[in-house]
């Protein structure tokens, strides 16, 4: 899966004070684009080395991120890296850095599910959810005031009100509901990606992550389940979630009755049936597990 980065280590906790060095990879990001150096399937950052030489100036605006193996991610929020990094028309601009760095291009970072190397491909994601995180959190959902960093923790606070925001994560459901030998595969309504799925949904007020499982498996096909078992998680952050995968057993009627404003297909396939993927998502994963028979039969 994504988070898999074979023996590197991911390291998160929160550093306000961290500056980045020559070797720092920064990370830039430009709505749900992210700025990478492409070689075949593999991809490359800036270091902060590079953007020195071409900005000079720069100097303790990097808002630090994380570090995998030692290395630091930092990323320059637009109006930080703006006012810190002139350029001779008074301003950097995000379209400028393609421009300024030589082989750097702006990419779509569902990029980031295919390249490598799979430390990069994950650090490029989660920091886009810090990014966006932090762009959306500038000013106080309470009062408007102009939000400030926490100096102990990952949280942005209002002097004004005191209200704190931490980094979005939003529960979720992916959910393999069997019957025997079959494996129910769903398809997303409206959705360009027309691959094969599992039942998803997001936890709402009130209600365990078990119970997630069995209304959004019956809001969307119609069916009441039985021994639900957790398998593992996942952080997605592509849509700021952590994924929870459960397999449980359809509860008598096996019959569908599809929800069509959230799926376009609901189907019961074998395990032959099962089409084979090499995704690095969970609902991948799942799949491939139960397509080998070796779903767990109690909770993991």
């Amino acid at each position: 899966m994504i988070q898999d980065i074979g023996r590197s280590r991911f390291h998160n906790p929160y550093r306000p004070d961290a500056q980045p060095s020559e070797e720092s990879r920064i990370l830039f990001y430009r709505g749900r684009e992210i700025l990478v150096k492409r070689t075949d399937d593999e991809i490359a950052f800036l270091t902060y080395g590079t953007l020195r030489k071409a900005f000079p100036h720069l100097h303790e605006q990097a808002t630090f991120l994380f570090s995998i193996d030692g290395t630091d991610y930092f990323f320059f929020r637009e109006s930080e890296f703006g006012c810190a990094a002139p350029s001779a028309a008074g301003r950097c601009e995000p379209d400028d850095l393609p421009k300024l760095f030589s082989g750097f291009t702006w990419e779509r970072i569902e990029l980031m599910r295919t390249v490598g190397p799979k430390e990069a491909a994950f650090a490029g994601v989660t920091g886009m959810q810090l990014y966006g995180w932090y762009k959306s959190r500038r000013f106080c959902p309470a009062c408007g005031r102009r939000m400030v960093h926490s100096k102990k923790e990952r949280m942005m606070y209002c002097e004004s009100c005191g209200q704190m925001e931490y980094p979005k994560i939003c529960p979720a459901v992916i959910v393999a509901v069997t019957d025997g030998d079959r494996l129910l595969l769903t398809k997303y309504a409206g959705r360009a990606n027309r691959n094969y799925a599992l039942i998803a949904g997001f936890a709402e007020i009130g209600e365990t992550i078990e119970e997630t499982v069995e209304r959004e498996v019956m809001e969307e096909v119609g069916l009441k389940v039985k021994n639900i078992r957790y398998y593992k998680s996942q952080p997605w952050s592509f849509t700021d979630t952590l994924l929870m995968g459960f397999f449980c057993e359809v509860d008598g009627e096996s019959r569908i009755s599809l929800d069509e404003t959230e799926l376009s297909v609901g189907k019961w396939c074998t395990r032959e049936e099962i089409p084979d993927n090499d995704g690095v998502s969970l609902t991948r994963e799942m799949m491939a597990v139960f397509k080998t028979g070796k779903e767990p039969l109690t909770d993991c």
